[in-house]
């Protein structure tokens, strides 16, 4: 005997293969909606107004008044300087402490300029968390042959569902 027949009288002689199966209907008794609740992440603009101070910059700030100390500086510190040594050593210190007094004097003028004052909107994309319930199914109750059974189906079922019964020797 070959494989697919001893195969096939298997199938035929087990008790399935005798069952009868038949349709009836039931009685449904309740339906729960089964709710599954989602979040979604949803990208929101939020805005506000806010005043902010702005300085007024002069445009196109000169070195002039840096490079002049400097050189008023080293002038001065080459005049006191005795000797040659010490004159190199004197413009040195000299236009390092001339530049120092110029670019204090320049950050008064800086510091001196009149602040606006602006009331801008101001915006940012922050994440919002939103929920939504959706149901993704039913769990039914019917009631067939005096027992109730539960169930879970995708759509809402109507006054009565389909069984299958299937009947087989015992």
């Amino acid at each position: 005997m070959s494989k697919s027949t001893v195969l096939a009288l298997a199938l035929a002689l087990t008790p399935t293969a005798f069952a009868d199966v038949q349709y009836a209907e039931a009685e449904v008794v309740d339906v729960e909606p089964i709710v599954e609740r989602i979040e979604y992440v949803v990208p929101k603009e939020q805005c506000w107004f806010e005043t902010r101070a702005y300085r007024s910059h002069r445009a196109g700030r000169s070195a002039t008044t840096p490079l002049v100390g400097a050189l008023i500086g080293g002038a001065i510190g080459n005049a006191v300087g005795h000797g040659k040594r010490n004159k190199q050593v004197g413009a040195v210190i000299g236009a390092v402490l001339g530049g120092s007094i110029a670019h204090d004097i320049s950050s008064r003028e800086a510091h001196a300029t009149p602040v606006r004052r602006v009331r801008q909107e101001v915006c940012e994309v922050v994440d919002k968390k939103t929920f939504r319930e959706r149901v993704t199914g039913y769990l039914v109750t019917y009631r067939y042959g005096g027992e109730t059974h539960r169930a879970r189906m995708a759509r809402e079922p109507g006054e009565t569902i389909r069984v299958r019964i299937r009947v087989s020797p015992a």
